[in-house]
């Protein structure tokens, strides 16, 4: 699959907020004391299994997760409390093959041109889920550049897995692999955004911004972990 169009925006929370919506048996990692939560909208597309041809009509659709960031027997890797997106296919799939919470929205992406900022917008439609919505625009600003270790960047960006848990509990983890995120420093204007309010985040301060550019992405299926 490709990501595109791809807006990391991290705010700080306060690591107890965060860890009491974790499962049991995930550790919360923090970053010089502090947990981060980020909003990331993109686009997704080229979605198929391995070896296969790509469908348009369901290989292509628009995702924002809210996300952070934990640790399993001390491999690092993301742990999603929402993934919103287009494809009512994909949203089922992923929560029956995954255990991934995804939800159906209405969302949009406009760009006037290559060098126009981006406005995307996502209204949550899920039955039975909590409202959360985002409006904003962006863009990329400055060089291009790749996160080296030991940086907040990298701290952020180098996650090579994710881990979910069904309703038992149990948890899985899913290996990903791709090359380095190319990243760009990024502005952002936010319209309205409540995709923490279920959780009690709170995203009224300035969020750390990254832009990153377009990048392929193999996934493998969830194991038990």
């Amino acid at each position: 699959m490709t990501w595109s169009e791809l807006l990391f925006a991290h705010w700080r929370v306060a690591p107890e907020l965060v860890r009491k919506h974790l499962p049991s048996g995930l550790e919360l990692d923090t970053h010089q004391g502090s947990a981060w939560v980020g909003v990331v909208p993109f686009l997704m597309s080229d979605v198929a299994p391995r070896g296969c041809p790509a469908v348009p009509v369901l290989s292509k659709f628009l995702e924002l997760n809210v996300r952070t960031y934990v640790k399993k027997d001390g491999k690092p890797g993301v742990w999603f409390f929402s993934l919103d997106a287009t494809s009512a296919i994909a949203v089922r799939a992923a929560r029956a093959t995954f255990n991934l919470p995804y939800m159906d929205a209405h969302m949009s992406l406009e760009q006037a041109d290559a060098s126009s900022a981006i406005h995307y917008e996502s209204k949550r439609t899920h039955r039975n889920e909590p409202a959360a919505n985002f409006s904003g625009s962006y863009q990329p600003t400055g060089e291009q550049f790749h996160a080296k270790p030991e940086t907040f960047e990298h701290w952020l960006t180098a996650r090579y897995c994710l881990y979910s848990a069904n309703k038992n509990g149990t948890l899985f983890r899913g290996e990903i692999n791709h090359p380095p995120w190319t990243l760009r420093n990024a502005e952002c204007e936010i319209q309205q955004n409540t995709m923490g309010d279920p959780y009690g985040f709170d995203f009224t301060a300035s969020p750390n911004l990254l832009y990153a550019d377009a990048i392929r992405v193999q996934a493998w299926w969830a194991t038990r972990c």
